[in-house]
């Protein structure tokens, strides 16, 4: 469990890291600057989690930088637009702004237009400049709990998401320390490392840094195995902790926008508010902690075939937003004992498409994602 279960501050913030696909690229800024580290009086591991647990926050604005270089192969000329490779291998800024659990607002920023998600009390608005379009929410007692639109995936957006999501993963398998103090946006920090124990992860560590005062993520670090600069990164590049003003969260639709006033969805009767996040039937996990295997069937998308058979093709007459052939094509072919297929990987993860139509996905080695597909 999340040691920051029971403290959803910035937990409202909107996992915009899928949704800067979708806008573009951000300015890009290089590598975050290295400042001086700062003498910090000694503390503990155990007393970090304690921090992160126990802050209270009031207020915050600031601007988050992400960073992603994961070491895929060019797939140029094969996704249209070059969205997919822009989001892992760009750099993207948003700004944000909170003032308690009822005011939040996260603006994503590229070179060519923005996109807001603005909550302010009840009210749940959405902006995109680039087609001057805007959607409207009222929230009910189920909208309340779970402040972002649903049309937005669950992907952290900010130091803070990041870090609650690998602090969930904090079992025997994860070994934590307490790496060296930082200076992250003009506040002293210390460094929480997490390390798995389990060889086959391609992760290195994960490295979070907190600020000194009120122990609120700043940065947060993914290395992979083998290298010493992050493969992923995300940090407040400013923060500034005083309670934003009011009108940070009005929505003044601009001149000419298309408002689109949308219906709030409760959760079935019965049915959890999270009930989507137990998993879709159609995957299963294989293996538990940092080299858990996900397993999917594609049926009619990739295979669905005999072991022997090639890739399925969209039909004729279709309109993929992808060549699927050529995708397929240009990634390593492999086969063993398992069967055969193709294979992609990162610095930080591997992905087996096999010719009988499964997808098996983790951050681990292949050789991982061999020994699931055997089963």
């Amino acid at each position: 469990m999340s040691v920051l279960r029971s403290r959803p501050v910035l937990r409202w913030l909107v996992p915009a890291t899928a949704a800067v696909a979708v806008i573009g690229s951000g300015a890009a800024i290089g590598t975050f600057a290295a400042e001086a580290e700062p003498s910090l009086p000694p503390r503990t591991a155990a007393q970090l989690l304690v921090d992160l647990q126990t802050s209270r926050l009031e207020g915050l604005s600031g601007t988050v930088v992400q960073r992603a270089d994961l070491g895929l192969p060019s797939l140029v000329g094969l996704v249209p637009g070059n969205e997919l490779t822009t989001l892992l291998t760009g750099t993207h800024t948003l700004r944000v702004w909170y003032s308690g659990p009822e005011r939040q607002r996260v603006a994503l920023l590229d070179t060519l237009g923005e996109q807001d998600v603005i909550r302010n009390g009840r009210d749940l608005w959405t902006w995109q400049s680039r087609t001057n379009t805007a959607s409207h929410r009222t929230l009910g007692d189920a909208g309340a709990a779970k402040p972002a639109p649903e049309a937005v995936p669950n992907l952290p957006a900010t130091p803070q998401e990041a870090a609650d999501l690998a602090l969930g993963a904090i079992d025997p398998s994860t070994e934590v320390s307490v790496g060296r103090s930082a200076t992250v946006a003009g506040q002293d920090a210390y460094e929480l490392v997490l390390s798995p124990r389990d060889q086959d992860s391609l992760v290195h560590q994960l490295r979070i840094a907190i600020d000194a005062k009120q122990h609120v993520p700043l940065r947060f670090e993914v290395l992979a195995k083998g290298s010493d600069q992050p493969a992923f990164e995300m940090a407040f590049t400013q923060v500034d902790y005083r309670r934003p003003d009011a009108d940070q969260f009005t929505f003044n639709p601009p001149p000419g926008v298309n408002v689109n006033e949308e219906k709030a969805e409760r959760p079935a009767a019965g049915k959890p508010e999270h009930a989507e996040l137990a998993g879709d039937p159609q995957v299963r996990a294989v293996g538990a902690g940092w080299t858990t295997v996900l397993v999917a069937r594609l049926d009619g998308a990739i295979g669905g075939k005999p072991a022997d058979a090639k890739p399925a093709v969209p039909p004729a007459g279709a309109a993929p937003d992808v060549d699927l052939s050529k995708l397929l094509g240009g990634l390593a072919a492999v086969k063993g004992d398992w069967g055969s297929g193709r294979l992609l990987t990162g610095k930080l993860f591997s992905v087996l498409l096999t010719d009988d139509g499964r997808v098996l996905a983790g951050a681990v080695t292949p050789e991982r994602l061999y020994q699931a597909a055997r089963g």
